[in-house]
């Protein structure tokens, strides 16, 4: 497996004016193969560089892949969905989905002096070290949401890097489940987290995610954030607490989120 497929990210211009610059430097002949490779890597491996036409999944013996659309339209709910039976604790919770990658955190195999963790990720035999920034006032948000939802990570990343990351950024157990590419239906050239297949009521389910292509057979279930890489002084998780304060006192959810979306 190529070793950026493993995280599904938005392009970062900065990265990819990087990745440019050294497969200009490769010989003509070899050109288009090292393009081609080089798609592979950084589509497969992360959910980050996701540019919205992403190849299909590569082939995983070690992981189910995704289910892929059916005549263009999107696969009927599971016989058995995603999520296990709501505990007691979450009874009468809404079900939020949140996002790993650019949302929550942003990773790159590049080194970054002021990485908050750095997992290493075994790729075709070889151990490659992922650093992580976290998302300014990331475990304010994480631990209130805790407080007032079910709360269920979903990336498009691979389990072989989210999942430690995960275990690392979720220092108290606020994610009830967590669910990777395999959960994902590759629908059109995007990764879709389709949130009928999860088996919770869809009036009280919401997802948050920087990609609209990720939530596009539920939009009305959104809320938007911006995609994050960087800016130390971004407050966007802060800024949404009171909003999902007030949501997770309201009996269903579509109202709500429409009136947000529409600011």
């Amino acid at each position: 497996m190529d070793h950026m497929s493993i995280i599904t990210q938005v392009p970062n211009t900065k990265e990819e004016e990087i990745i440019s610059f050294n497969q200009d430097k490769a010989s003509q002949s070899n050109l288009s193969l090292k393009k081609q490779r080089s798609r592979s890597i950084f589509s497969t491996f992360f959910c980050c560089f996701r540019n919205y036409n992403v190849e299909p999944p590569v082939t995983n013996t070690s992981s189910t892949p995704p289910p892929v659309e059916e005549n263009g339209s999107p696969p009927k709910p599971p016989a058995k969905y995603l999520l296990p039976e709501t505990t007691t604790t979450d009874y009468g919770k809404k079900c939020v989905v949140i996002d790993l990658d650019e949302t929550l955190v942003h990773s790159s195999f590049k080194p970054i002096s002021n990485a908050d963790f750095i997992v290493p990720v075994e790729i075709d035999g070889t151990v490659h070290q992922v650093y992580v920034l976290k998302r300014p006032h990331v475990d304010e948000f994480l631990q209130k949401m805790g407080e007032l939802f079910e709360c269920v990570l979903f990336t498009a990343s691979l389990a072989k890097y989210a999942d430690p990351v995960a275990d690392l950024l979720d220092q108290w157990g606020v994610f009830r489940a967590r669910l990777f590419r395999e959960s994902c239906v590759f629908h059109r050239g995007n990764y879709v987290k389709d949130l009928s297949r999860l088996g919770r009521e869809l009036n009280n389910v919401i997802i948050v995610d920087n990609s609209p292509a990720s939530y596009i057979f539920h939009p009305e279930n959104a809320v938007p954030v911006q995609s994050w890489f960087d800016d130390m002084n971004d407050t966007e998780l802060l800024d949404l607490l009171p909003f999902f304060e007030g949501l997770s006192k309201e009996e269903e959810v579509y109202g709500v989120l429409q009136n947000f979306r529409s600011r």
